[in-house]
């Protein structure tokens, strides 16, 4: 594709932060659920066994907790939520439905996406708390049964809502053709940014050569 028709969204430090988040998610999702219910305890033959999967599970939970932390702090500021923002998410089904007279301008990253955003910052956080307080033998002495057990209870529901938020992430990047690129090959086409994201590239695709 010529160079003119594309414009650089992500820089290969900042793909290859996602796809350390995304990877770590995956394995702490697959183990979680290896050990969380027996039906799903024959994943644990992916990593070891059980034993190293009780191992494994929280130091990659360190890991994507150091990852994301990184990824976060990259986009914070452009996931502010703003009354554009609201006003989109009061009218998400008219962006579904393509009816998108009247709707505010979709700067970097639009509404659905920012509170995307923060349901992950959220949740992980809640994760790594609640995961250090479980972490048997390092952590999990100091603390009373009590606490322990509303941990795995927040653990689990944490989890939960990651992994649906996960779910729509995935399949919102497969329904808008084209966004999959901008985590591949750090560049988006300028027709995929004027749909998707018009203020985003009012501001910096028309000056990119």
């Amino acid at each position: 594709m010529n160079d003119k028709n594309v414009i650089k969204r992500y820089n290969p430090a900042e793909r290859a932060n996602h796809w350390v988040v995304a990877v770590t998610f995956i394995l702490l999702a697959v183990s979680g659920l290896a050990l969380f219910y027996p039906l799903f305890f024959w994943l644990t033959n992916l990593f070891g066994g059980g034993t190293w999967t009780r191992i494994l599970h929280p130091f990659v939970g360190v890991l994507l907790a150091v990852s994301f932390t990184k990824l976060a702090s990259r986009f914070w500021n452009l996931n502010r939520i703003t009354d554009n923002d609201r006003v989109w998410i009061r009218r998400v089904w008219d962006v579904i439905t393509k009816r998108d007279q009247g709707l505010p301008e979709v700067g970097h990253y639009n509404a659905g996406q920012k509170y995307l955003f923060w349901t992950m910052v959220i949740s992980i956080a809640i994760l790594f708390a609640s995961g250090i307080l479980m972490w048997q033998p390092w952590f999990a002495p100091f603390f009373p049964v009590g606490l322990i057990r509303l941990a795995s209870l927040l653990h689990a529901l944490a989890a939960f809502v990651l992994i649906a938020g996960f779910i729509v992430h995935v399949y919102a990047t497969i329904w808008v053709k084209g966004t999959l690129r901008a985590m591949t090959c750090g560049t988006v086409t300028r027709a995929w940014a004027a749909q998707n994201h018009p203020g985003w590239y009012r501001e910096v695709g028309k000056g990119t050569k």
